[in-house]
């Protein structure tokens, strides 16, 4: 029997459920972790401790859930931790202690997220100070989520100079991957400097992706990813960007030392494992949806670009699909604020969408943060239909005008006001993982 669009509510809870199950990371971490005895599988590889210690190293959004289940699969194998995260509702020491682990052997820092600040060097300092004790025998697992970016740093610079660097860069226009060449060179924990400090003991890093297309040294600036990156390409970025004439003279004194300086590689080549990212919750949504009756297709899970403009896309596809299909794009856009509303990027591709499939029957799109977090709206984003410019308009609510001045949240959420009608914002709370974003499109037998 095909699906109905009456039940279309109940469908798009089913499959944002299946995303947010898969990209579960204590489900992730758990299903490439196992313990022997005092030997290892870890991604399917043989590890024998033998008599060495075993340190953890969790820094991320997801980093208390990641740490929680290593632990319980690791027991007391597990010699000495630190997890560092955005934040944490809960009671961390009773957590860790349940798990039989001692708080002072296993502590939580709370970093600074999305600019780093003193809590994320007082954190890295902890991580720091608990690797100066490795030794060759050791083992060192690292769970890196996103966010790890900003939550672990040691500037080789002073921490002002760090962050006048970075607000000079963010207004030079210089790309992100352009970006991180600085970052990794000036950050001592970055493009493989956690390796480095778990020397002698190998590293290996369960990573939960944030970034479309999974490329390693992107992920949290590479912590365990060693690049054949140099002082001097640094410089040349920050050179074409005029970053001289953009810092202080002090400032860019203590960058050209810092750059001056020799950095050592790992003693072991460390192993890095990519356990989730977005195409693991696309192939969930995949699956649920055809046990709900749809034919299903994964078109891409590496969509970029302007949020509106992959709104308009999604709907396009919509109209070539037959009734009974579902189609899946994974990826990451952009917002380029023209207006002063409040919405987020899964809210603009999802208003985008509507205005485009506005009096198409009977066809759903939704648009999803996997992080429960869509901009400053408390939404991870929004449902819509074929109805939904209609019933704005009704109300009074101009979709074209709320999508030109940014303001896509203020529409959903009057509509949903308005309306007696199935919601529109979707609302998940924060869903401690975080895969990059899911738009999904399904259409009806009319």
């Amino acid at each position: 029997m095909s699906p109905k669009f009456l039940d279309y509510p109940d469908h798009v809870t089913a499959l944002v459920k299946a995303a947010l199950d898969a990209a579960d990371p204590a489900r992730l971490v758990t299903n490439c972790l196992q313990r022997h005895g005092r030997s290892l599988t870890i991604g399917g590889a043989e590890i024998d401790l033998a008599d060495g210690r075993l340190f953890i190293v969790s820094v991320g959004k997801a980093s208390v859930p990641m740490t929680l289940a290593a632990v319980e699969v690791l027991g007391d194998l597990v010699y000495r931790g630190v997890c560092v995260s955005k934040a944490y509702e809960g009671n961390w020491d009773e957590e860790i202690a349940a798990h039989n682990r001692q708080p002072a052997a296993f502590p939580l820092y709370l970093g600074n997220h999305p600019v780093s600040g003193p809590e994320s060097v007082r954190a890295t300092t902890a991580v720091t100070n608990m690797l100066a004790e490795t030794e060759e025998n050791d083992l060192v697992i690292c769970l890196i989520s996103g966010g790890a970016s900003a939550l672990l740093t040691q500037p080789r610079i002073s921490l002002a100079a760090w962050q006048a660097l970075n607000r000079a860069l963010l207004a030079s226009g210089c790309p992100i991957d352009e970006f991180n060449v600085v970052r990794r060179q000036l950050d001592e924990v970055k493009g493989g400097g956690l390796a480095r400090l778990a020397a002698p003991a190998p590293a290996i890093s369960l990573i939960l992706s944030d970034v479309v297309g999974n490329p390693l040294p992107a992920i949290g600036s590479g912590p365990t990813v060693l690049t054949d990156e140099s002082p001097a390409e640094a410089l040349a970025v920050l050179l074409q960007y005029s970053l001289e004439e953009r810092v202080a003279a002090a400032v860019w004194q203590e960058i050209i030392a810092a750059l001056g300086k020799e950095q050592g590689d790992a003693a072991v080549p460390p192993r890095n494992l990519i356990i989730g990212d977005v195409r693991t919750a696309a192939i969930a949504v995949a699956a649920e949806a055809r046990l709900l009756g749809f034919t299903t297709q994964i078109l891409t899970t590496h969509l970029e670009g302007e949020a509106r403009e992959a709104g308009r896309f999604a709907a396009a596809i919509a109209q070539d699909m037959r009734p009974g299909h579902c189609v899946i794009l994974g990826g990451e856009t952009t917002v380029t604020l023209r207006g002063d509303g409040v919405g987020g990027r899964n809210l603009e591709t999802a208003l985008s969408a509507a205005i485009a499939l506005d009096g198409r029957p009977r066809t759903v799109l939704f648009s999803l943060a996997t992080d429960g977090d869509d901009g400053p709206t408390g939404a991870a984003g929004a449902v819509v239909t074929g109805e939904t410019a209609h019933y704005g308009r009704t109300h009074h609510l101009n979709p074209r005008a709320c999508l030109d001045n940014n303001d896509s949240y203020t529409f959903f959420r009057e509509l949903d006001t308005a309306v007696n009608q199935p919601s529109h914002l979707i609302i998940t709370g924060p869903t401690g993982t975080n895969v990059n974003d899911l738009i999904c499109v399904l259409t009806y037998e009319r």
